[in-house]
């Protein structure tokens, strides 16, 4: 087996075929309900970061095989922003409690240390061997969410419908596919800049609050071949964003949809803004997105009204996912030989 720094961008389709064929085969140990995923812009979705961030990866490889010929069967990343590093662990199921994810565990973290970083986060799924190889590390458990997931085949559409219609008076709803226009874009900004100070939990992902950082998330979502759509709810009297909610649809998995923010900002909450947009996000996803089939989201355990909101809509829970984080130089030392 040899284990070597790999740039996605400078893959074969051969190297980007068994490393598809290495995640499927993962997820269908770990999360059998999931859809596979296709080699649809593969390279472009482990390359492409924000600007001031980087991501490096390594691959562990049968090493009988060339370079752009061999199997993968092993595969971390590390994403480099602002002042933690966050994981990305696979190891095929068949090459497991080997040792070989902890070597690749060790290599990413002993990169982040050289780098300067202080911490490091990893997202572990309930249920799959990841919680007890990432405890056995020294990881802490920092944060839990619920993944719920909706099947659009057995939605209530004329029930869904009378929720789109129920936002308070004052307020109307817009579709914006691709993203919030210029013109919006500063107001979408500010609700989530109002969002984030309401909200104290580890985000390992978080969230663009300025314009133009903004511009440069929705920018790299679409160079990744996420597919976003945006609705708003706008206050009428002030034209200020007082909701939003945003879905993507990825073209590795476009079966299956992701949540990503839905947010009410805190002095227009108690209208119905929540389950409005949500609901006209699932009539304005259906008509443009037709492979779509599922909508999964992430929820934490103590935001109960969004879980309400989203048991209404027809989302049934699935699993809890972890969020873990680690003293980089303390895992470095843990980790020598």
């Amino acid at each position: 087996m040899r284990v070597r720094e790999w740039d996605p961008r400078a893959a074969s389709p051969g190297e980007i075929r068994s490393l598809v064929q290495t995640l499927n085969a993962a997820l269908a140990v770990d999360l059998p309900e999931d859809p596979p995923w296709r080699e649809v812009q593969v390279s472009d979705y482990l390359a492409e970061t924000m600007p001031g961030e980087r991501r490096i990866s390594w691959v562990a490889e049968d090493d009988r095989l060339a370079e752009g010929e061999s199997q993968i069967f092993g595969h971390v990343s590390i994403l480099l922003l602002g002042d933690i590093g966050v994981l990305e662990v696979l190891v095929h199921p068949n090459l497991r409690r080997r040792g070989l994810g902890r070597q690749l565990v060790a290599m990413a973290t002993k990169r982040a240390y050289l780098e300067g970083f202080s911490s490091i986060g990893v997202e572990a799924i309930g249920g799959t061997p990841a919680i007890a190889f990432y405890e056995a590390m020294g990881f802490e458990r920092e944060f839990v969410e619920t993944r719920s997931v909706l099947t659009l085949s057995q939605v209530d559409w004329p029930e869904l419908a009378r929720m789109a219609d129920s936002i308070g008076v004052g307020y109307r709803v817009e579709y914006h596919p691709g993203g919030p226009s210029d013109e919006l874009l500063e107001a979408y900004a500010q609700a989530k800049l109002d969002a984030q100070r309401d909200d104290s939990d580890l985000d390992l992902a978080p969230r663009s609050s300025d314009p133009q950082r903004l511009r440069e998330s929705l920018d790299t979502l679409h160079r990744r071949g996420l597919r976003p759509y945006i609705v708003l709810a706008i206050h009428d009297a002030t034209g200020a964003v007082a909701g939003l909610t945003e879905v993507v649809v990825p073209a590795q998995h476009p079966e299956r949809a992701d949540q990503y923010d839905t947010i009410v900002v805190r002095e227009h909450r108690g209208y119905g803004i929540d389950r409005a947009i949500k609901a006209r996000m699932l009539f304005e996803l259906r008509a443009a997105e037709p492979a779509v089939r599922q909508v999964q989201t992430w929820n934490a355990q103590h935001n109960e009204s969004m879980l309400k909101v989203n048991a209404e809509l027809g989302y049934e829970s699935d699993r809890d996912w972890y969020e873990y984080g680690a003293d980089v130089a303390q895992l470095v030392q843990s980790m020598e030989p």
